[in-house]
């Protein structure tokens, strides 16, 4: 263990919990003034007893205020939806929490064999035509034809990427992903629609895709992964084929729920993609808009209890596999990564696998690649 104290530590296990160097001093009996100083790597050493005070309240081991950093999530690299309109400091958290949950896959990368990561990127891209190609080209590279996506959750998985939700603060963040090393694309479970959710994930590929190294956030990068989203589930080729058309200048209604049904798109996003084509003008999509106002589906749509909501495996499975084939604890985990077991259970979130689940019941990476 590296003796020197590590501030930076202790301020991701700070801003992870959504805590402010006011509440931590309060909690520990010290000023703020002399938390910042140990959160400033040099300016001051805990003793033992504080170390210890503090891991307690932050769910970590006190190793962990000890253990080098690791490399820190930069903002460049982090997509997040909203980026002007989310207040810092949930953005701070929101990051604090992907760079645990980094630790965490990184941990299970070094230990397993996960899938490689498979995901191309296209760069310059400016027109419509040319996100359009990028899409188009995704689907080539996957091997996904031109036809509807079954599992948006299993494509991004297969490409390499981890797919999982913060729900501590989703309401606020509406979606994000992160591209640094192993791409993680975090779901905001708010949404109860599945076709949003597939949107979002959609959108995420967009970004790493067409935005590697670039800070996204702006109206044209949100503009730009929006298209590609668009054209990746919906392709333009099979729009123009099968799209219901209108009946006069009216919305074929009925066609449109048995296509969402299909497609798995919402009809939202369907009239904005028809608008996009061209295969309805300016009144029909305005007037599709208010019809869905009108009928209480702005944001939920009468069709999404009959399209189920789809579930992450990779990090569960990965887990399952470490656990039961690996040898390793549970505790065994939480103690190496420097964390609580309630911390470790917070961090996986749902994808923590029961800790009674038996042997004969996991899948192993390697079958989860071949049946991906």
């Amino acid at each position: 263990m590296n003796q020197q104290f590590n501030g930076a530590n202790m301020r991701l296990a700070r801003v992870f919990h959504g805590l402010s160097l006011d509440d931590l001093a309060g909690l520990v009996g010290k000023s703020r003034q002399f938390l910042h100083k140990l959160e400033t790597n040099g300016s001051a050493e805990p003793t033992a007893e504080l170390a210890t005070e503090i891991s307690q309240h932050l769910d970590v081991t006190t190793d962990f205020l000890y253990l080098p950093s690791a490399d820190a999530l930069r903002e460049e690299n982090v997509h997040f939806r909203k980026l002007f309109t989310t207040r810092s400091l949930v953005k701070q958290a929101a990051m604090a929490k992907a760079e645990m949950f980094m630790r965490l896959v990184g941990f299970l990368d070094a230990h397993l064999e996960l899938p490689p990561v498979s995901i191309p990127t296209v760069t310059g891209v400016e027109t419509a035509d040319e996100i359009e190609q990028a899409a188009e080209k995704c689907r080539r590279y996957w091997e996904l034809g031109l036809g509807p996506i079954d599992n948006m959750v299993r494509v991004a998985e297969r490409a390499g990427a981890i797919v999982t939700t913060f729900s501590s603060v989703s309401a606020e963040v509406d979606a994000l992903s992160y591209a640094a090393g192993r791409p993680i694309i975090v779901r905001n479970d708010a949404k109860p629609s599945a076709c949003r959710q597939r949107f979002d994930i959609a959108h995420e590929i967009g970004h790493f895709v067409l935005h590697q190294g670039l800070q996204t956030g702006c109206r044209t990068t949100e503009s730009q992964a929006n298209r590609f989203a668009s054209a990746f589930l919906l392709p333009r080729s099979m729009m123009a084929a099968h799209w219901p058309k209108p009946r006069g200048s009216r919305l074929d209604w009925v066609g449109m729920s048995k296509f969402k049904l299909t497609w798995k798109v919402s009809k939202a996003a369907m009239l904005y993609r028809a608008r996009q084509l061209d295969l309805i003008d300016d009144a029909q999509y305005k007037s599709g808009v208010i019809t869905l106002r009108r009928t209480g589906e702005a944001l939920s749509e009468r069709e999404d209890s009959q399209i189920q909501l789809e579930q992450p495996t990779m990090v569960r499975q990965a887990l399952e596999v470490l656990f039961r084939q690996g040898g390793k604890t549970f505790s065994a985990l939480s103690q190496e990564l420097g964390w609580s077991d309630m911390l470790l259970e917070e961090v996986a979130g749902s994808q923590l696998p029961s800790r009674t689940k038996q042997t004969a019941d996991i899948v192993s990476l390697a079958d989860f690649r071949r049946k991906a």
